[in-house]
C-alpha cells in the first residue's frame, strides 16, 4: 500500500504541523504561488514524440475467444458484488463531494468501500464549471486538496483556477479506483435505505434504467448492500438528487427537508462543510445534499465545499468505525503507522468543526 500513500506538496520552506496541533485547512490565509500559466515561446511550440513500443504498420491483436471476454466481465463483477454485498462503508453519489469522500476513507486499506452512482458516467457535476463553461473554480485554502493530488492551477490572491474541471474528476477517480480496497458500481441506483433498529444500515439498489422504468414494466424487484456506515452524496434536488434525506422524511427519520436557499457562495461554502454530520444514526449527508436538509443556500459554480465536505464525511466515517480520524484528533498515532492518512494539509489555526 505504500506505493497508494498520497502527500501533500510542499507550498513553503516551513513544515507543516499535522492535524494534532488542531490545525486545518478548513479556515486559512493566503500561501505562495504554485503554479504559474505556461507563457508561449518558440521552446515549447513544438512537441517531442516518442516511438510505439509496436509497428503501426502491421499491428495485430493476439487471438480471443468472445466467451473468454464474457467470463472475464460477469466472473469479477460477480466476485465485486459478493464482496460488497457486506461492506464497511457505502456512499450513494459519485460527484465531487462522493468522489473526495471515498478518496479519504480509502486511504485506511483496511476500510471497504463501496460506491454507488446512477450514471454510467461518474463525476456529477464536476466535468465542467458554472454554464457548461470549461474552468474550475477552488476558493482557498481548499486548494490544499488539489496539492495533494497533484492538479495544476493558476493562483488567484483567494482562490485557484483549474484550467478544465476535468482535470480533477479524472485525476482524483484514477487515484482513487485503482485502490484494492474500493469498488465503484455506476449505472446502479440507490432506490431504498435498508434501516434496522432506527438505524441505516444498507442500500437497496437496482439497474439505473430498471429504476427509471418500474412504471413501464411488471415488478423488477431490487438487490441489496449491508454497510457499517452509510455516506449519502446524492446531490441538490433533481431526478436523482437528494433521494437519501428524502427518504429519510418520507419514513419519518427526520421531520423535513427545506430544500436549498438561493445562490451566496460566501455563506453557502462554510455551511456545507459546518453542516456535514451525521444526520441518522448510520447515515451521514455531504455536498449538496446537506444544503436541502438544512435550507442553506446554493454556492454554484465554486467547487472547494464539495471536496472539503467530502473529505469532514470521511473522517466522520472513520470515527464511526472506531478508526484514526481529523475529527477527534487521532490521527497522531495514525501518521506514524501509515502515513498517507493526511487530511489535504492542515497548515492553519482554525479547528474542525464537526
Amino acid at each position: 500500500m505504500a506505493a497508494m500513500a498520497t502527500t501533500l506538496t510542499s507550498l513553503s520552506s516551513s513544515p507543516k504541523p499535522s492535524f494534532l496541533d488542531h490545525k486545518s485547512s478548513f479556515q486559512g490565509t493566503p500561501v505562495a504561488s504554485r503554479y504559474t500559466p505556461i507563457k508561449s515561446s518558440s521552446q515549447n511550440s513544438t512537441i517531442s514524440m516518442s516511438l510505439t513500443p509496436y509497428d503501426l504498420q502491421s499491428f495485430k491483436f493476439q487471438p480471443i475467444k468472445e466467451s473468454d471476454v464474457a467470463r472475464e466481465m460477469t466472473r469479477r463483477y460477480m466476485m465485486d458484488m459478493i464482496t460488497y454485498a457486506d461492506t464497511d462503508v457505502i456512499i450513494v453519489g459519485a460527484g465531487s463531494a462522493g468522489l473526495s469522500c471515498a478518496y479519504e476513507i480509502s486511504k485506511n486499506p483496511n476500510i471497504r468501500v463501496a460506491i454507488i452512482e446512477q450514471s454510467v458516467s461518474p463525476g456529477g457535476g464536476a466535468w465542467l464549471g458554472g454554464q457548461l463553461f470549461s474552468a474550475m473554480v477552488v476558493r482557498k485554502p481548499a486548494h490544499r486538496f488539489l496539492d495533494e493530488l497533484d492538479i495544476k492551477y493558476d493562483e488567484q490572491e483567494d482562490y485557484v483556477v483549474i484550467k478544465h474541471a476535468a482535470l480533477f474528476t479524472s485525476t482524483i477517480m484514477s487515484k482513487l479506483l485503482a485502490r484494492p480496497n474500493v469498488k465503484l458500481f455506476n449505472a446502479v441506483a440507490a432506490e431504498d435505505l435498508i434501516v434496522k433498529g432506527n438505524r441505516v444500515a444498507g442500500v437497496v439498489t437496482n439497474w439505473a434504467l430498471v429504476s427509471m422504468n418500474h412504471d413501464t414494466q411488471s415488478c423488477m424487484d431490487p438487490n441489496v448492500m449491508e454497510a457499517k456506515v452509510v455516506v449519502s452524496s446524492c446531490g441538490h434536488d433533481g431526478p436523482f438528487g437528494a433521494t437519501g434525506v428524502k427518504r429519510l422524511k418520507s419514513i419519518g427519520m427526520i421531520d423535513s427537508v427545506p430544500g436549498m436557499k438561493a445562490l451566496d457562495m460566501n455563506t453557502a461554502e462554510d455551511a456545507i462543510v459546518r453542516l456535514t454530520r451525521e444526520v441518522v444514526p448510520g447515515m451521514i449527508v455531504t455536498g449538496m445534499e446537506v444544503a436541502e436538509i438544512d435550507g442553506a443556500p446554493r454556492m454554484g459554480p465554486t467547487f472547494g465545499a464539495m471536496m472539503i465536505s467530502g473529505q469532514k464525511a470521511a473522517n466522520l466515517a472513520l470515527k464511526a468505525l472506531g478508526q484514526p480520524n481529523a475529527i477527534d484528533g487521532t490521527f497522531s498515532e495514525a501518521e506514524r503507522v501509515q502515513p498517507e492518512f493526511v487530511l489535504a494539509a492542515a497548515e492553519t489555526e482554525g479547528t474542525v468543526d464537526a
